[in-house]
């Protein structure tokens, strides 16, 4: 297993009470999902993958609460502190068109219709009614981009490669 079939979904940001649960910052829209009962996760750590299985989960001011299988006190759980939370690749869903994971945008050259260089999507945005793509652009302020059909016109995930219709007032 190479780390090429493991997929980020979350933070460990601390430790949350006594009993070993911990909070952890979400970066997945299936969130529920991955965080349910019994879901199986992978904690990346300076040693290698550590693989734990989720025992209850609950969302609390925008982190989850996960206790893992097997941790009965914050001892137990406290060194993991900081570590990225991965799902491996094969318990990833199938999308649909005009869906993506976060990590096959992020890290993607954004073009105009006309092919010149806009950035780099560095984060992407949720804002309920769509998601939002912050591109980085060299020597000027970050590019909003709104993830919707008028806007975004190819998403070539293999190359990560983004072709946009830089509407009037988009790129001021």
């Amino acid at each position: 297993m190479t780390k090429e079939n493991y997929f980020k979904v979350g933070t460990i940001v601390n430790t949350h009470g006594i009993r070993g649960e911990v909070k952890i910052l979400a970066i997945t829209d299936f969130a529920a999902e991955r965080f349910k009962k019994g879901a199986e996760l992978q904690i990346e750590t300076k040693q290698g993958f550590v693989p734990v299985k989720v025992q209850s989960s609950r969302l609390h001011k925008n982190m989850w609460l996960v206790l893992f299988e097997g941790v009965t006190n914050i001892n137990d759980i406290e060194k993991y502190k900081t570590d990225d939370v991965y799902v491996y690749g094969e318990s990833r869903d199938t999308l649909g068109d005009d869906e993506y994971y976060y990590d096959e945008i992020i890290d993607s050259r954004v073009f105009d219709l006309e092919g010149h260089d806009i950035g780099v999507v560095s984060e992407i945005m949720t804002t309920g009614a769509n998601d939002v793509w912050i591109v980085k652009r060299p020597g000027q302020s970050d590019a909003l981009i709104p993830m919707i059909d008028d806007v975004v016109k190819t998403v070539d995930v293999a190359n990560k490669r983004i072709t946009i219709d830089a509407l009037e007032g988009l790129l001021d």
